[in-house]
């Protein structure tokens, strides 16, 4: 089976060409680095051509909604459409759960590009996932006042990456189901702890504050929205079992 990666390149992206390999498959890759422009279309049809499957993990580093929501919607809009003209059977589309209860900046354009392959007239699935163990890092990196790293409070149920590209694959290869079970990590955590725990980890031992940041989406984070309901798929990996396998 070949199967697509939009965003094959990235944190999920990467792990999800291993699954796509692991599994016996052909994955091609939709990228810049590979020639094909997501935004633009360019390349992007050619590249689908005898593609059975494709799945839509490509991200963009922003904040705000109408960043999120033009790049959205034009490199989904672009990719379903020519997931259309090219035969291809199935598109699945990894999302974020909790997005339509809290609908604000960087998920205003999440829940747009749902609408977006919803209204596909090719087969869909949509996933959505709770956020990432990598999450920590990428905050570790970015949550700052002046030379200050400091830890946003908020409730999460944090999944291994890795795990969320082996189900996409899983989904890929079958039927479309339309909105999938929700997949989430196996335990609750907070924010503010796994931000402190990938600190000590890089080494560095000052004081890191817990803050509530500001912003609507982590109000809403801190009020546990971004986590996932009784029916949904749990993974397995704990963020001190990821953080440990990948400092080793």
């Amino acid at each position: 089976m070949k199967i697509a990666i939009a965003g094959g390149t990235g944190t999920v992206g990467r792990h999800t060409v291993e699954a796509v390999r692991s599994a016996g498959h052909e994955p091609v890759v939709l990228a810049r680095s590979t020639g094909i422009d997501l935004v633009t279309g360019d390349g992007l049809e050619a590249a689908l051509e005898g593609v059975d499957a494709a799945l839509d993990v490509a991200n963009l580093a922003t904040l705000s909604a109408d960043d999120a929501t033009r790049f959205f919607t034009t490199a989904s809009g672009n990719l379903v459409a020519a997931a259309g003209r090219a035969g291809v059977r199935h598109v699945v589309l990894l999302s974020i759960v909790g997005i339509d209860r809290m609908p604000h900046q960087y998920y205003a354009g999440k829940l747009a590009q749902e609408r977006v392959v919803e209204a596909s007239a090719v087969p869909w699935t949509i996933l959505r996932a709770t956020q990432f163990h990598e999450f920590a890092g990428q905050l570790f990196g970015q949550a700052k006042i002046g030379p200050l790293h400091v830890a946003p409070r908020a409730r999460v149920q944090p999944i291994a990456a890795r795990e969320v590209g082996e189900h996409l694959v899983a989904l890929a290869t079958g039927d479309a189901q339309g909105r999938a079970r929700d997949l989430a990590g196996p335990r609750e955590e907070k924010l503010e702890e796994m931000v402190r725990a990938f600190a000590r980890r890089a080494g560095v031992r000052g004081w890191i504050p817990a803050i509530p940041a500001p912003g609507p989406q982590m109000k809403a984070m801190r009020a546990g929205l971004a986590l996932p309901g009784v029916d949904a798929v749990t993974g397995v990996e704990t963020f001190a079992q990821w953080l440990a396998r990948t400092a080793a």
